[in-house]
């Protein structure tokens, strides 16, 4: 089996299980992102991330902390598989000779360019997901009924936004903050990842970790992708939930100063706290899962 064909299955299965440990973790850091600013003098929503959770398992169940996971799910192979694949080609091109390990500094490149590549589906991806999982926050209230939902599932999403907001362009809002957060997100993530694993092997020979050395440099990688994008991300999500034909956001930029003149700097890290939860054990899960599919392949 090639490189390219390991790289692709190991990513699948390093996506899934990041999916699977993080998605509810998601869903709240979303929420909390979207909720809209209270008027003078009224209290938010959520009052933050553990109320978020109360009151996502009382309207919705448990299945509310998955909502918006089909579309991740549906794409989970190709995002990591593309993820993977290209910080691997990248790897053998900035390799001085074949076999050789890389510097700190070509895994950040090497994950720049893989976090470049997969920019153009995340972008789709999370504009459908972050739809759905914001969409029970946003949805006017309708007295003491149930809270009427626009979109009742990820096709559903994709089918609205192109039929009423501009085609496949509608799919591709925010795809500058996107690319925003994920070069140089993902250019940390491996680079740290890298970091922490010579620095435990004491060298840059780290083919004999073992797993809970592979669990730990994966957790600080997530963690330091996350601390290092995370308002990016923030920006991202406002202006993918934004409503298209009464739109609040001219852009990035505008999305930006809007949120720090109405909420101050702290508005650019709501959802911070289920960001980092999250970023820890799905990401130790993600690359673990990864290293380890990578070896069983040969």
């Amino acid at each position: 089996m090639g490189d390219v064909a390991k790289d692709l299955g190991a990513g699948t299965v390093g996506g899934a299980a990041q999916l699977i440990v993080g998605h509810p973790f998601d869903t709240i850091k979303v929420k909390l992102q979207s909720q809209p600013t209270p008027a003078p003098g009224q209290l938010p929503k959520y009052a933050g991330a553990i109320d978020a959770v109360k009151q996502t398992l009382a309207a919705e169940g448990l299945g509310g902390l998955y909502k918006g996971m089909g579309a991740p799910l549906a794409t989970v192979a190709a995002f990591n598989a593309l993820l993977f694949t290209v910080r691997g080609q990248m790897e053998t091109l900035l390799r001085s000779e074949p076999g050789a390990p890389l510097t700190v500094t070509q895994q950040v490149v090497a994950g720049g360019g893989a976090g470049f590549a997969v920019s153009f589906l995340a972008c789709p991806t999370e504009l459908i997901k972050c739809r759905l999982q914001a969409q029970s926050s946003l949805a006017p209230a309708s007295g003491t009924g149930p809270v009427v939902l626009k979109y009742s599932g990820p096709i559903d999403v994709a089918k609205q936004v192109l039929r009423s907001e501009g085609g496949i362009r509608g799919l591709f809002k925010g795809i500058v903050p996107t690319m925003a957060r994920e070069i140089p997100g993902n250019a940390a993530m491996f680079g740290v990842y890298e970091l922490v694993k010579q620095y435990i092997a004491g060298g840059t020979d780290t083919s004999k970790l073992g797993q809970g050395s592979l669990i730990l440099a994966g957790g600080v990688a997530g963690a330091a992708f996350w601390g290092s994008v995370y308002p990016t991300d923030v920006v991202k999500s406002v202006i993918q939930v934004d409503d298209f034909k009464n739109q609040k956001y001219k852009g990035s930029i505008d999305a930006f100063r809007k949120i720090v003149a109405s909420e101050g700097v702290k508005g650019l890290y709501k959802g911070f706290g289920p960001a980092m939860a999250r970023s820890v054990p799905a990401n130790a899960a993600c690359f673990l899962a990864y290293e380890m599919t990578r070896s069983a392949l040969g």
